[in-house]
C-alpha cells in the first residue's frame, strides 16, 4: 500500500510518472537525459526571433509559451515572484535590449498571486529567524492591476532601456487562461 501524497505533492519515496523518485532533482536530471537523447541543435542564437521580452510571475500555473503561442527562440522570459519589475529585471531587460535586440516588453501578472497575501513583515520574520535582514523588498501588493501599472512605469522610466514605447501589461486569469490587458493610465 502506497503512502498518500501530501497536499504539496508526492512524498520523496513515491514514483513520479514512470521514474522512481529519489529526489525531485534526480527526476529532472533523468528527464533531461531523455530529452538530450533526441535533441538536435536548433541552429539559433540567443537573439529572440520576435524581439520581445516577457516578464512574468514564477507561479507554476503559468505556462507562458503555451499560453502565448510561443516557440523555442521566440522571446526572452524573465520570471520572479509576482512578475515584479525589480532592479534585476531592469538589468535583464537592459541586456535583452542592448545586447540581444529585443524591442517590446510584455508584463504578465496573474490572479490569486501569492504576493497578494504577503507583506513586508515577511522580511522582518526572516530577519528574526536567520539574523540578517534581506537586502530585497518583498514587493507585495493588494491590487494586481495597479501593480501591473507600476511595473509598466518602472520599465517606461528606466534610463537604461532603449525601447520603452511598446510596453504592455496584462493579468493572466489562472481559472480561464485568458489575458486581460491593463490600461497604463
Amino acid at each position: 500500500m502506497s503512502t498518500p501524497a501530501s497536499p504539496s505533492g508526492p512524498t520523496p519515496a513515491e514514483p513520479i510518472g514512470d521514474i522512481a523518485a529519489g529526489t525531485v532533482t534526480d527526476r529532472l536530471v533523468k528527464a533531461n537525459e531523455q530529452y538530450a537523447a533526441g535533441f538536435t541543435d536548433p541552429g539559433m542564437d540567443a537573439r529572440p526571433v520576435l524581439r520581445v521580452a516577457v516578464v512574468a510571475c514564477m507561479d507554476a500555473r503559468l505556462d507562458l509559451h503555451e499560453a502565448l503561442g510561443l516557440e523555442l527562440g521566440d522571446c526572452h522570459t524573465i520570471r520572479n515572484a509576482g512578475g515584479v519589475v525589480t532592479d534585476d529585471v531592469i538589468r535583464s531587460l537592459t541586456i535583452s535590449q542592448r545586447a540581444l535586440g529585443t524591442r517590446s516588453v510584455v508584463l504578465i501578472h496573474h490572479t490569486t498571486c501569492g504576493l497578494e497575501s504577503l507583506t513586508e513583515e515577511f522580511r522582518h520574520d526572516l530577519e528574526m529567524e536567520v539574523g540578517q535582514r534581506p537586502s530585497w523588498a518583498v514587493e507585495s501588493f493588494r491590487d494586481v492591476d495597479q501593480d501591473v501599472r507600476q511595473s509598466m512605469r518602472r520599465v517606461q522610466t528606466s534610463p537604461f532601456l532603449l525601447h520603452t514605447d511598446d510596453v504592455r501589461g496584462f493579468v493572466f486569469d489562472v481559472k480561464t487562461g485568458l489575458l486581460r490587458e491593463i490600461d497604463p493610465a
